[in-house]
Parts: C-alpha cells; sequence; structure tokens
C-alpha cells in the first residue's frame, strides 16, 4: 500500500513503476470537476479509470475487499472518506468467492485492520496483497467525488 498527495508526484513519482506513474500523471492532470460519472479508458484495459460520486456509508455497511488481476489507485477529487485497511492473509474469511469477471473478494473478517482518512488530492494505492474497505463515512452528510484508476498488476 502506498498512501500520498497528488501534489507530491513529481518528486515521488519517479520511484514508481511506469505503468503506475502513468496513473498518477493522469489524475495529477485531468480535470475531472465538469466530467460525468463513468469509465474512462488511459491505456485499454491495461489502465482505465472509474469516476464516481457517492455518500460514504458507515463502515458496518461496508465490505472489506481485494483483487488479484488490478492495482487501484484510489484519488479522492473532493470531499472525504475513512479506508479500512490490511494485509492479505490466510486468517481473512471470504464472505464472497473470487468473481474473475469483477475481479474482486469480498471478506467479513479483517485481521489488524488500520484505517486511513482520504482527503481532497490524496491517493491511496492497493496491492492485490492488501485487503481494503473503502467508502467509509468519516463525517455525516459529506459527499465524494473519487476516482479509481486500474492498472494490470502484470504489466508492473
Amino acid at each position: 500500500m502506498i498512501v500520498g498527495h497528488i501534489a507530491n508526484v513529481a518528486e515521488e513519482g519517479i520511484f514508481y513503476p511506469e505503468l503506475l506513474q502513468k496513473g498518477l500523471t493522469y489524475l495529477q492532470k485531468t480535470d475531472f470537476s465538469q466530467m460525468a460519472e463513468g469509465k474512462y479508458t488511459i491505456e485499454g484495459e491495461n489502465l482505465f479509470a472509474t469516476l464516481s460520486d457517492y455518500l460514504p456509508e458507515a463502515k458496518e455497511n461496508r465490505k472489506a475487499e481485494a483483487h488479484e488481476k488490478y492495482i487501484d489507485i484510489q484519488y479522492m477529487v473532493d470531499g472525504e472518506e475513512i479506508i479500512g485497511f490490511s494485509r492479505l492473509s490466510d486468517k481473512a474469511k471470504i464472505s464472497e468467492a473470487y468473481s474473475e469477471d469483477k475481479d474482486i473478494t469480498f471478506y467479513s473478517n479483517v485481521e489488524n485492520e488500520g484505517s486511513i482518512i482520504l482527503s481532497q488530492g490524496m491517493y491511496v494505492v492497493f496491492f492485490p496483497w492488501d485487503i481494503h474497505r473503502p467508502c467509509c463515512i468519516s463525517q455525516q452528510g459529506i459527499k465524494v467525488r473519487k476516482v479509481v484508476v486500474k492498472l494490470l498488476a502484470r504489466d508492473l
């Protein structure tokens, strides 16, 4: 897992693999304020983004998840949410088996789950060995605009 701020991409990005740099550069250079919700292709199925607007929910209503095929860059355009995180281990209890179509496994029990507050301009990168619980409420009534960039893990 990597946590950063988009303002630091020029300095920190040089330490990241090329595909991750491309995803962060896309986030840095794109004005999401007037864009419609939906999927945006950057480099085919190797690198694409999804823009969403929503109200975060209570943590107990959100499922912990992990991906096998893609790496997530979750970037907060506007608003704030809490994201739970933990390292994938054999102690994590699967509640919904891996869906190849959606590239997702859901978990009912996560060991040693920490949390971060993702606020405007921040991003977090989740790798296939990271369980994460996004979209949790930090403050009542704060609407979120967030972009999730998906990077094909085998291309890193």
